[in-house]
């Protein structure tokens, strides 16, 4: 007749099974199994042949709270409609897969507050090991707490607050929209040049405004504030504010429209207005996204290596997570991609 003790190899055994068998305290086989705690040598061999004679299989949830690892990243983001995040999920999930860990996303609503009380907070260090946060998807509170803790962080296109060594990955947006916007005065000769800003809290917009007066500025063409208006890097704004253009009789020769995601909507007014691209008002964005390229006209833009810097993001998190170090800024190159939306024959 078996023993008590040998019919816990018949049943799932418990971590008190093991404790049992191998003489010592529940505590100390979780040191052993865990590696959380200096253990004897000769406790810790006791330890794993009672793990071996029960057939013992630690309960993963409890073994990653013990060790504090969850094997897992989070990703924060303001939202997941456009097509801009479709390569930037790739590349994140790339990277993240390839090092054995989970990703977790959560998208805030757009018109819910980025500061979000510890409690509350959907993502951290309660299920994950590090969080990549894409620009605005947090306040500067939050960043500021989970610094202070060490918990690892990595932001996207978003540098960090003042004081706060956070890394951070983005483009090179400014001399993409500088070479954009040359490419329309140089070779096209266009002096009327409208640019469609994004989001006032996104750091993309700043440098691409910033490009687009740059190259203004170095041509001899006066800045016109008239000729500047709020796309937000959606569609449907970019169509209301060209209308707005259009009602006014602005005088135009080409848009900026700041992203891919502008432009259609700024083609889409114009083409609506019976305004013909590019003969009567040329049309570019920003970023590259891979389906415009087949629109009527085909979209001259710059092309963003948008699943690198997810793939690069996943790395440099990882980086932190394993190492303590990372490189303060990834700054990715952007290419000028010409077609036919600008007055080419591409």
């Amino acid at each position: 007749m078996n023993s008590p003790s040998d019919s816990k190899i018949t049943s799932r055994a418990t971590i008190a099974d093991v404790a049992e068998r191998a003489g010592v305290s529940t505590a100390t086989v979780s040191r052993v199994i865990n590696q959380t705690g200096p253990v004897a040598e000769e406790t810790a061999a006791q330890v794993w042949a009672a793990v071996s004679e029960l057939k013992y299989q630690p309960n993963a949830a409890a073994k990653g709270l013990a060790s504090r690892k969850t094997n897992t990243l989070g990703l924060l983001v303001r939202e997941i409609s456009t097509p801009f995040f479709t390569p930037l999920f790739r590349g994140i999930e790339a990277g993240t897969s390839e090092a054995g860990y989970s990703l977790l996303i959560h998208a805030i609503q757009k018109a819910a507050s980025p500061a979000i009380t510890p409690i509350h907070r959907p993502l951290g260090e309660h299920n994950t090991d590090g969080l990549l946060v894409f620009a605005s998807s947090m306040g500067e509170t939050d960043l500021v707490d989970l610094h202070k803790r060490d918990f690892p962080l990595v932001l996207l296109h978003q540098a960090p607050p003042d004081g706060l060594n956070i890394p951070y990955v983005t483009f090179e947006n400014k001399s993409g929209a500088r070479k954009l916007v040359d490419h329309l005065i140089e070779v096209h000769n266009y002096r009327r040049i409208a640019f469609l800003q994004g989001p006032e809290d996104q750091e993309d917009s700043y440098w691409r405004e910033l490009g687009y007066r740059e190259a203004l500025e170095a041509h001899g063409i006066p800045f016109d504030p008239a000729l500047v208006a709020v796309g937000g890097f959606e569609e449907k704004m970019a169509e209301i504010s060209v209308g707005k253009w259009l009602a006014a009789g602005t005088r135009i020769d080409a848009i900026f429209a700041g992203d891919d995601e502008s432009a259609v909507g700024t083609i889409i007014a114009l083409q609506q207005a019976g305004k013909r691209v590019p003969e009567d008002i040329a049309v570019v964005g920003f970023d590259d996204v891979h389906f415009y390229r087949y629109m009527l006209p085909p979209l001259t833009t710059v092309r963003a290596p948008v699943e690198q810097a997810g793939r690069e993001a996943a790395r440099q998190l990882i980086q932190l997570i394993r190492t303590g170090q990372a490189d303060p800024l990834t700054l990715l190159p952007t290419e000028l991609v010409v077609r036919h939306s600008c007055g080419c024959s591409n």
